[in-house]
């Protein structure tokens, strides 16, 4: 071989190389481009939010056997406050049928892997399935909000901030699991809200435990009407003060949770009485034991899911026809005691209906950490809230069932997120949260809203003091 040979084979590998490294460089920079930016439907799509979608995002139609009817955004009647207690407009109907272990399998294509799993595991565990009533709906603000997100809102920096969105649900139109995500952490509720809470725990035994009860005051600056000029990015801010058991009394919590978690964190603080100080917790994301329940569920199970999603990896699985609870004002109207069963909740206390819901997927990224490896949620399509979800854990066993229940309430409007649990199928225990039947104030809805200046760590020690 020549030495000019050499050269041009040396020459030629070089540019093929070349080449190569370039069109790597540039599908790198395309996909960090599709992983940095994502969202905003075009114009023509935005327009199905007047059409053939609802103002926030659900298919208009009911199901093709009518169980299912139109949504018609007809204005909630009922579920009002009467003397600090929400009423049940659904209390005359009776169930249409009832799901037990012994015909479950006529039902199973409806029903969660975790449903499926207690109805196998308590012979006494029944879902009564009633009338279902499309009340997840909202005020006109919030629809045109929301249609002015579908083409501005945009997911950045991989699924840890959303920009261009503000009072709506900010991906009506999702095109991935981390939107669809973000539409549950983003569903429409009153800028404020007052409730008197109790959780609780509930043993394999069936020794049912008093976690806490007190007092709970909760924000949304993201849905203060009007409120885009002053938002300060921390889309949630709730206030609690423990009032019991005895133990626990007048230790409070404050937390904030940011729509852009890529520049921010989500801060908490926490007041121990018998320190007299106020402490900043290091870490209030994920599965951080949460103080107010001793630990007994994490931050990112508050409402089945709460904060950072950055350490799965969300998929939209499809849309389907699923029984979940919904308009459950009948529980409000129970006590505690008559709610919480032995192992289970009390099935007389739940309404389920018939809705359709996006499933989407939560798989843990690698390199990441997490008790529970594997996550799969429910978000009802009229209101974006994760209704039920199972975890699964690292050796693949279905470990736990999430449950949150959706209230009808007239003064909102809309059907709102209230009490939420778990169940662990593994040890047989279970956690109620935020109960409300034993509350005198359920869901109260501040015609002012609330101050900010309460929801700072400052305020909390001054109350404690």
């Amino acid at each position: 071989m020549t030495s000019s040979t050499y050269r041009a084979r040396r020459a030629h590998r070089a540019q093929r190389i070349l080449t190569a490294t370039v069109a790597a460089f540039a599908a790198a920079a395309a996909l960090t481009f599709s992983i940095g930016a994502r969202g905003a439907a075009s114009a023509d799509e935005a327009q199905q939010l007047k059409s053939t979608l609802t103002p926030l995002g659900a298919e208009r139609a009911g199901s093709k056997d009518g169980v299912i009817p139109a949504w018609t955004g007809a204005e909630v009647k009922g579920g009002d406050l009467q003397g600090g207690r929400r009423s049940d407009p659904f209390a005359s109907e009776k169930p249409l049928y009832t799901i037990t272990a012994q015909n479950m399998a006529q039902y199973v294509d409806k029903l969660t892997d975790g449903q499926q799993a207690l109805l196998k595991k308590y012979p006494d565990y029944r879902i009564d399935v009633y009338s279902t009533h499309r009340t997840g709906i909202g005020p006109q603000w919030v629809y045109d909000a929301t249609f002015k997100n579908a083409t501005n809102a945009k997911l950045e920096a991989g699924n840890l901030k959303v920009t261009g969105a503000y009072g709506g649900i900010p991906f009506p139109i999702p095109k991935s699991g981390d939107e669809a995500i973000w539409n549950h952490l983003l569903r429409w509720a009153p800028a404020g809200e007052v409730e008197d809470y109790n959780h609780y725990a509930i043993t394999a035994d069936g020794s049912r435990v008093l976690l806490a009860s007190g007092k709970l005051y909760e924000q949304r600056p993201y849905y203060v009407k009007g409120g885009a000029d002053k938002f300060d990015g921390y889309y949630w801010k709730g206030y609690q003060v423990n009032l019991a058991p005895a133990l626990r009394a007048g230790e409070a919590t404050v937390g904030w949770a940011a729509i852009d978690r890529a520049d921010s964190v989500d801060p908490a603080w926490t007041y121990l009485p018998g320190q007299r100080r106020v402490r900043k917790l290091p870490v209030a994301a994920y599965d951080t034991p949460v103080p107010a329940t001793s630990g007994f569920s994490t931050f990112d199970e508050l409402n089945v899911f709460l904060g950072a999603p950055d350490r799965y990896e969300w998929k939209i699985i499809g849309k389907k026809e699923l029984i979940v609870p919904y308009n459950v004002n009948r529980a409000l109207q129970y006590k505690d005691d008559q709610v919480l069963g032995k192992h289970f909740i009390n099935p007389d206390a739940v309404r389920w209906e018939v809705h359709r819901v996006w499933v989407v997927d939560a798989q843990l990224k690698p390199g990441k950490r997490h008790q529970i490896p594997h996550k799969r949620f429910y978000l009802d399509e009229d209101t974006w809230t994760a209704v039920l979800a199972d975890g699964w854990d690292a050796n693949g066993q279905l470990w736990k069932s999430y449950w949150q229940w959706l209230v009808t309430m007239s003064d909102a409007p809309g059907a709102l997120a209230t009490s939420f649990g778990s169940y662990d199928l593994t040890t047989g225990a279970y956690l109620a949260e935020t109960l409300l039947g034993s509350s005198r104030a359920q869901y109260v809805i501040p015609a002012q809203g609330l101050s900010n200046d309460m929801f700072t760590a400052e305020a909390m020690a001054a109350a404690g003091q």
